[in-house]
């Protein structure tokens, strides 16, 4: 199976310590990787067919400090589809004006929606196909953009219909919310204010948050495993479909 990472903040923030320790679990998870920052209504993708820990875009992702409210980060393990550029993740598709990210992990068997004109997959991933259902699916229930509130209760309508057909954990963003859907394993975590030392699992490289941060500054990481040893991670329920404004669920 595929890892995923995502942050959602109050504030810009970027992402490089998390990442640094994410993309070493890219020795099994060989299959390409990718990740996406909103900044403001843009959005900065980096993908790769290369494994995070071998990847010359990942090295410069790891360097390079981008500032985000919303950021989703993916490592691949091919289970549906070739190891190719167009099959990673995160997927990006336009909707009301806004950009769209998408990625998930997990296999979905016999997902085979009638896709319309608007949104297709142009990779051959089971993930692309729910993607595009769910953004053909959206543009079907709203007229235009909805609020938070709005989305989630459309959400949680639609994302059964894809469960049923297998595995189907991802993260979802249009730059204001993250939106993260838990089949089998998803940890969150809400770093605030008093902030303090966070080592990481994967690596021996501790950071005191508390140098980089002012008081009011809140946010919330998701990853399928947790990422530091020394803080609060949340497992999430099977099933659980959360959304994350500003750093907190709502």
């Amino acid at each position: 199976m595929c890892q995923l990472l995502g942050m959602n903040s109050n504030t810009p923030t970027d992402i490089v310590f998390s990442f640094s320790g994410f993309a070493t679990r890219a020795t099994e998870h060989a299959d390409g990787f990718g990740i996406a920052f909103f900044e403001g209504r843009g959005v900065r993708l980096f993908v790769d067919h290369q494994a995070a820990v071998a990847s010359p875009v990942a090295e410069l992702v790891k360097h390079y400090p981008i500032k985000s409210l919303n950021t989703i980060a993916h490592i691949r393990k091919a289970t549906q589809g070739h190891v190719s550029l167009e099959n990673c993740h995160p997927f990006v598709r336009e909707l009301w004006g806004r950009y769209w990210v998408f990625a998930h992990n997990g296999n979905l068997i016999d997902f085979e929606p009638k896709l319309h004109s608007t949104f297709k997959p142009v990779g051959d991933t089971d993930s692309e196909r729910a993607f595009c259902w769910l953004m053909q699916e959206l543009a079907k229930s709203h007229a235009s953009m909805p609020s938070v509130a709005e989305l989630n209760h459309t959400l949680g309508e639609l994302v059964p219909q894809v469960a049923r057909h297998g595995t189907f954990n991802f993260m979802l963003s249009q730059g204001e919310a993250l939106w993260v859907h838990c089949s089998t394993h998803l940890h969150y975590l809400l770093r605030q204010h008093p902030f303090g030392h966070a080592r990481l699992q994967d690596q021996d490289v501790e950071v005191n948050f508390a140098e980089h941060t002012q008081p009011g500054d809140r946010v919330a990481l998701v990853a399928t495993e947790p990422l530091t040893l020394n803080e609060a991670w949340v497992p999430m329920r099977k099933g659980q479909l959360l959304a994350f404004v500003g750093g907190q669920p709502v």
